[in-house]
């Protein structure tokens, strides 16, 4: 299995771009994405663009990936006062 997270594209310089993923700047190749450009939001794996989202797709998905981790937080206080 291989998560991707998704990132707002900052700026597309050829096959490379930039983009923000929390706050961070991070760069991302775009070999297997077309039509990319600043603004655009995409899922990011191991440094590359696998595919193009909507904007509420990404927000969406960035909402569920914050449950999760909460809910481990969680699961993990619990476990140690056990």
């Amino acid at each position: 299995m291989c998560l991707s997270i998704p990132a707002k594209v900052i700026s597309v310089d050829g096959n490379m771009a930039k983009a923000s993923v929390g706050g961070t700047i991070i760069n991302a190749g775009l070999h297997l994405v077309e039509d990319v450009k600043e603004g655009d939001y995409v899922l990011i794996h191991t440094g590359y663009a696998l595919e193009k989202i909507s904007e509420e797709e990404a927000i969406e998905t960035l909402k569920l990936i914050k449950e999760l981790d909460e809910l481990d937080e969680s699961l993990g206080n619990e476990s140690a006062g056990t």
